[in-house]
């Protein structure tokens, strides 16, 4: 089946909104790391992560080794136009290589 990325920009947009209602204070700029879990043991990590670092990212598995973290390598404007562009490039990468898109985070710098 074939990855939904309008429901996925759906999803950040609701995000944003659902933060900025409930009062949340954003930073201007972060880094943002974006979370890609292996779909099956058929989830080609190596060229996956190769690929992202061709592109620009940092990448790291988390220590379950179901979980990769790719992080920007400078801070973004923090709008939800912004994170989605760059949440689109990484999902489309790990979609390829039989990863899911599974969330982002921002503020830990």
């Amino acid at each position: 089946m074939a990855h939904d990325f309008e429901a996925q920009r759906r999803e950040t947009f609701d995000s944003f909104a659902e933060m900025k209602k409930g009062g949340a204070t954003l930073p201007q700029m972060s880094l943002v790391e974006f979370y890609l879990l292996a779909e099956s043991d058929e989830a080609n990590w190596k060229v996956c992560e190769k690929a992202l670092q061709a592109k620009g990212f940092s990448t790291q598995r988390d220590t379950d080794e179901d979980t990769l973290i790719v992080t920007t390598k400078t801070p973004l404007r923090i709008t939800p136009e912004v994170v989605w562009e760059e949440e689109r490039k990484v999902s489309e990468i790990g979609v390829a290589y039989d990863f899911l898109p599974d969330g982002w985070e921002f503020g830990f710098d």
